[in-house]
């Protein structure tokens, strides 16, 4: 039997038809109408969002004097100011994102594209974006392409369709037509590529200084006496490995070293092709005496390869990569590699978009250069390598 909500008396109490679906009761004792509550659900999740004018009545003003005040303008006196700030505090209310991103046509959120968010380099440069993103007040809305060209463009379309305020891309090992960054695609939103980028698109780019990186490399390597260098290069059409080819190919050339073209080899970056291509070198009549692997995730896999064939490294095989992951470091010999300083690339990438938005129709596109260093470690010291065996 249902208890009256203002006598709480229960006798007197009478059904009295239905309200919007529920069950409506008259009290003859007090003459008081009222219906029966939803079970399980409490009045605080039954109530809306607290919107400016529920706070503007609290205080017992205007709401567009609470706006004003929320929004920091100097016209309201410290008191009022402080009155508002209680009640919305006290009131839980949060702006409506949707609605003043309508009003000001800015969402403050900026996309970001990368190909893989498991490797620890993109995961570093995202880092790098978020840092200086968040300080400028902007939200990062990531989204990855698992190194799918139609996935890449998918990804595209939906952060455009959200209306973020810029969208900073590296693409997918797969792109090779980049109409869907273009202007017209990206509805004049600011674009900066970084690391991967594309020389069809006037855009802001930070890249990584590749040709000098892999010259220094390979130049290691000969100075460490190695004569038979071999490259395991990714996809041609990425300007990133045509450009760490063509600084391996200048050191080679510098130090009057033939360049063979069985030493090359392109890939996919796939684990399996980078043993396939070791087993390749290894059965020529003049194999490789030193290998240096453009993508440091392969450099490791050719480690493992090399070990399971019983090789030494670095005394039977030289080893070298391109990009300093902790791996690098943790594995015995330690691996010989270029810091590509990945968060710098996040941090300069993050800085052009806000430049572009500062300076708007005034901007000038350019390209950041980032160096890498050269890491020196056991993989390579051909004259120390004697000490070592792969230990993984």
């Amino acid at each position: 039997m249902a208890t009256c909500v203002k006598c709480k008396l229960s006798d007197s109490v009478l059904k009295a038809g239905f309200v919007r679906g529920r069950q409506r009761y008259l009290c003859k004792a007090c003459d008081y109408h009222f219906t029966e509550e939803k079970t399980g659900q409490s009045p605080e999740r039954r109530r809306a969002q607290t919107t400016i004018g529920d706070v503007a009545k609290a205080v017992g003003v205007a709401s567009s004097t609470v706006s004003r005040a929320l929004n920091g303008h100097t016209d309201i006196s410290p008191v009022t100011r402080q009155a508002i700030l209680d009640a919305a505090r006290l009131l839980d209310y949060h702006p409506n994102l949707l609605a003043q991103s309508l009003k000001s046509r800015e969402t403050h959120t900026l996309g970001v594209l990368i190909p893989d968010i498991e490797r620890p380099f993109f995961a570093t440069v995202v880092s790098g974006i978020q840092s200086v993103a968040t300080e400028a007040g902007y939200r990062v809305m990531i989204c990855q392409s698992k190194e799918s060209y139609r996935t890449e463009v998918s990804n595209v379309q939906a952060l455009v369709a959200s209306q973020v305020d810029g969208l900073l891309i590296c693409h997918s090992r797969e792109t090779e037509n980049f109409d869907h960054v273009k202007p017209s695609a990206c509805r004049g939103i600011p674009v900066v590529h970084f690391d991967r980028v594309s020389n069809e698109v006037d855009s802001a780019k930070v890249i990584l200084d590749d040709w000098n990186g892999a010259f220094n490399v390979t130049e290691h390597l000969i100075q460490q006496g190695a004569r038979r260098i071999a490259i395991l290069a990714g996809p041609e059409s990425l300007l990133i490995s045509r450009n760490r080819l063509a600084g391996y190919q200048h050191a080679l050339k510098r130090y009057q070293m033939p360049l063979r073209p069985e030493y090359e080899v392109h890939i996919e970056f796939q684990t399996a092709e980078a043993v396939v291509a070791l087993d390749n070198w290894l059965a020529l009549p003049e194999p490789p005496d030193a290998i240096f692997a453009i993508n440091y995730t392969n450099a490791f896999d050719l480690l493992v390869a090399l070990k399971k064939r019983g090789l030494r490294v670095p005394r039977d095989m030289a080893v070298v990569g391109f990009g300093d992951e902790f791996m690098a470091s943790m594995i015995e010999p330690g691996l010989t590699t270029v810091d590509l300083h990945p968060y710098r690339v996040g941090q300069q990438a993050a800085r052009l978009f806000l430049e572009q938005v500062q300076q708007k129709e005034h901007f000038q596109p350019r390209t950041f250069v980032i160096a890498g260093d050269l890491i020196i470690r056991q993989s390579s010291l051909k004259g120390e390598g004697d000490l070592f065996r792969l230990s993984i």
